[in-house]
C-alpha cells in the first residue's frame, strides 16, 4: 500500500516537473538572456533526466523501476532550499515536485523529523521580516501537510533578516536571502 502511495506521489511530482520543465524551457526561448536561477536549474536537470528515464522504464522490470523511483525521489530530495518572490509567501511551481518527494518520504519515514526554517531579505522591519519568514515557513509546512507528511513531523521557525544566505543590498543578494530551508533533524 505504501508503495503504491509513492509511486503515485513520484508520479504526481514527475508530471509537475516536467510541465514546469517544458513551460521553463518554452520561457528561455523567448526571453533571451534571462538567466536561471540554481533551483531553476535543478528543476531542469531533474525532468529532463526523468523524461530520459521515462522512455527507458518502459523495459524495465519492476525492482529496476523501484530503483529508478528511488533515485529521482532522492535527486528531487537534494534540493532544500525553496525560494520566494519580494513580499510573497506563495510557492513557486518549480518547487512543488522537490516538496512532494519531501512529503512522500516523511510519510514513508514516520520517524523523520523536519525543521522549515523561514528567512527573508533585509528590506522592512525586524519585525515584520520575522513574521515574514514564519509565513513563508508556514505555507511550506501546508503544502508538506496536504501531500502526506504528520504535523509531528514538522517544525517552524523563523530568522526573518537575520541569517542571509548572502551579503549585499542589490536584488540578486534579497532574491537569495527570500527563502525556506528544509532541514532533516533525524530520518
Amino acid at each position: 500500500m505504501q508503495t503504491t502511495a509513492l509511486y503515485k506521489a513520484l508520479g504526481l511530482a514527475f508530471g509537475a516537473l516536467l510541465v514546469t520543465a517544458c513551460a521553463s524551457k518554452g520561457d528561455m526561448e523567448e526571453g533571451a538572456g534571462s538567466s536561471m536561477t540554481a533551483t531553476e536549474q535543478q528543476a531542469n536537470e531533474a525532468a529532463d533526466d526523468a523524461a530520459t528515464r521515462g522512455v527507458e522504464t518502459a523495459s524495465l522490470s519492476g525492482e529496476a523501476l523501484q530503483a529508478e523511483a528511488n533515485a529521482a525521489q532522492a535527486k528531487l530530495m537534494e534540493m532544500t532550499v525553496f525560494y520566494f518572490d519580494f513580499d510573497q509567501t506563495t510557492i513557486k511551481s518549480d518547487s512543488k515536485a522537490a516538496l512532494s518527494a519531501h512529503a512522500a518520504y516523511l510519510a514513508a519515514n514516520k520517524s523523520a523529523r523536519v525543521v522549515l526554517e523561514g528567512h527573508a531579505d533585509e528590506r522592512g522591519t525586524v519585525e515584520y521580516n520575522l513574521a515574514l519568514g514564519e509565513r513563508r515557513a508556514m505555507a511550506v509546512r501546508r503544502y508538506l501537510l496536504a501531500n502526506g507528511a504528520a504535523a509531528g513531523q514538522l517544525e517552524v521557525v523563523s530568522f526573518g533578516e537575520e541569517r542571509p544566505a548572502m551579503m549585499g543590498h542589490d536584488d540578486k543578494s534579497w532574491s537569495k536571502n527570500r527563502r525556506v530551508e528544509v532541514k532533516y533533524q533525524s530520518r
